[in-house]
Order: C-alpha cells, then structure tokens, then sequence
C-alpha cells in the first residue's frame, strides 16, 4: 500500500508543479507539488525497504522416543525474531 501511496503522491505533486497554470495569492501550488512529490519519494522508497527487508525464521526440530510406545516422536516450531514490527 506505501508504494502505490507513495507513486499516487509523487504523480498528484508533479501535476500541481507542472501541469496546473493557476496563480493564488495566498497559496503557492508550485511549492505545494515539489513538496507532495518529495513525500511521494521519500514513501516510495521507505515502502520499498520494508518489502525487500530481509526476512529470517528459525525452525527448531526435536525428536524424542515415547518410552511407553517406543516409537519416534518429532517436534517442530518456526519462530520470527522480527514479529513485534
């Protein structure tokens, strides 16, 4: 979602920098789009990174034998260190 987010920013700025020729007292449109389309930027990317982080998992396996069967019993468990993000 930051993604689109972020290229929805950058094209919204980009139209109000350079495509809309209207000229406001009270409010500059040129600095209102080089602003948008440097938070569309800075969105990208960020969204970017937390995609492409790298993501590790553990998986612990144990084996064990029932002594009141004798028969070979495993278990498994997968663990993210990185879930509280």
């Amino acid at each position: 979602m930051s993604i689109g987010s972020g290229i929805a920013l950058f094209v919204i700025g980009a139209i109000l920098a350079f495509a809309v020729n209207v000229q406001l007292d009270w409010i500059n449109l040129d600095l209102i789009g080089y602003v948008l389309m440097g938070a569309g930027v800075l969105i990208f990317i960020l969204g970017l990174v937390l995609t492409l982080r790298k993501r590790e998992s553990t998986t612990t396996v144990r084996s064990n034998v029932d002594p009141a069967s004798g028969e070979s019993v495993q278990q498994r468990s997968t663990s993210t260190p990185n879930d509280t993000i």
